[in-house]
């Protein structure tokens, strides 16, 4: 006799094995990244033996170490909150708490559940950000924020998040219920429509309610500046100076915005650790992502990523063993509305079980980024030096307490920028003591 596993039982094999391969495989990761790091502490790169000194590399190795071992805790946490929310029946609870409280609505209850579901995440998370800011970037000389600044800032993502993402909740709940079966593909217009517009207010009304912004005072470096994004064809809105250190050591420099809206920023961190050459040597390497197309290439591929997620949600959302097979009612029960499905459920699902599995995807994407990061290397030494760009990335790893020695799996797992040694190589540069 022929016995086969029903849908339910066999979406809840796949998902504990997924999950199973899923933590296996970053643990394994993690622990070839510390070995390797830790196996090359005690002494310096040879190409790197004069320009960074065994105290900065050893402080680099200590970081990276002390960031991966609490990784594997926030992992097996995570691990275990995704089986609560799921196959524990956390999240099955949740929905049935709301719906004695709030009833059926239709888009009352739903929306009732994804607000929840964000908080009760965040309180959870919120221990590993606060030893993450203020154990291991406190114990390395990295962080900046009082706890008054870091309670503030919470405040704000809050409100931010609510102001913003109810309404957007909302509106794709509502979209689910009144578009019928394509409903994945009027919430994906929506959704993309609302990240460009993203692009455009972030800058100007989101970014400067957390950080100052003032426009770059330094005339000789805004002029050598301005003559570099002539010559590469980039208009900009402003070149402004992030108050970045007001938080953290760590430095940087973006563009953001979108179209009219673009502008260029440096955080002071970055101005203070770099001389006029490599500020411009690193700008020219940004710029080379304006060149290539890189930012425009991303946003097509997000676009066409979450339009094949979503039509795949609105598949999954018709499929009783989807919600039962992950721990979860699939449907209202009929003294409250019958067999209606609940696509807040459905879209929670998506978001908890779906990283589980496109997380074996993750060297594709980190190739693809690192390819991008060369292309910008190979234009930034075409219209600056490769001796400055050089020199900007070895004071940037040390600065940032970056590790010279990673493990070469680990890199081509994660990593979306090449490590130091294979950029500097593939430029040419001999690099500078620091």
């Amino acid at each position: 006799m022929n016995q086969t596993l029903s849908p339910t039982l066999l979406t809840t094999l796949v998902f504990s094995l997924a999950l199973l391969a899923y933590v296996a495989v970053k643990f394994w990761l993690a622990s070839r990244q510390m070995r390797a790091v830790a196996a090359h502490r005690a002494a310096v790169p040879t190409e790197f033996a004069g320009t960074i000194g065994l105290a900065a590399h050893q402080r680099a190795a200590d970081y990276t170490i002390a960031k991966l071992r609490f990784g594997l805790l926030e992992l097996l946490l995570s691990a275990a909150v995704l089986l609560g929310w799921t196959l524990l029946g956390g999240l099955d609870a949740l929905n049935g708490a709301l719906l004695d409280a709030i009833g059926a609505h239709p888009l009352a209850q739903p929306l009732a559940l994804l607000v929840a579901f964000a908080f009760i995440n965040a309180a959870i998370e919120l221990p590993g950000t606060l030893y993450h800011t203020f154990v291991i970037e406190q114990r390395f000389g990295f962080n900046k924020m009082t706890r008054r600044l870091w309670l503030i800032d919470l405040a704000k993502t809050t409100l931010v998040s609510s102001v913003i993402g109810v309404p957007l909740a909302a509106l794709a709940l509502w979209l689910m219920q009144a578009t019928g079966a394509l409903w994945w593909l009027w919430t994906w217009g929506a959704w993309m429509g609302f990240s460009l517009l993203m692009l455009v207010i972030y800058p100007t009304v989101i970014a400067p309610l957390f950080n100052r912004f003032e426009p770059l005072r330094d005339d000789a470096l805004s002029e050598r500046v301005s003559q570099l994004m002539g010559r590469c064809g980039f208009a900009a809105k402003g070149l402004f100076v992030m108050d970045g250190s007001r938080r953290s050591a760590h430095a940087n420099a973006y563009f953001t915005g979108f179209g009219a809206a673009k502008r260029v920023v440096f955080f002071d961190t970055l101005l203070q650790q770099l001389n006029p050459s490599e500020v411009e040597a690193v700008l020219a390497h940004e710029l080379g992502h304006f060149s290539h197309r890189h930012i425009v290439k991303r946003i097509v591929l997000l676009f066409a990523v979450s339009l094949a997620g979503l039509a795949l949600l609105g598949w999954l959302a018709q499929q009783p063993w989807f919600y039962s097979g992950l721990g979860v009612t699939p449907h209202l029960p009929p003294s409250m509305g019958g067999a209606v499905p609940n696509h807040a459920l459905a879209l929670l699902l998506f978001m908890l079980v779906v990283p589980v599995f496109t997380f074996f995807l993750s060297p594709l994407m980190a190739a693809l980024s690192r390819r991008h990061e060369f292309e910008a290397d190979a234009y930034a030494v075409r219209q600056a030096s490769a001796q400055d760009l050089g020199n900007a990335l070895v004071k940037l790893y040390k600065d940032n307490a970056s590790t010279l020695t990673p493990d070469p799996l680990y890199v081509r797992f994660y990593y979306s920028h090449p490590p130091a040694s294979e950029r500097i190589a593939r430029m040419g540069a001999r690099v500078q003591p620091v």
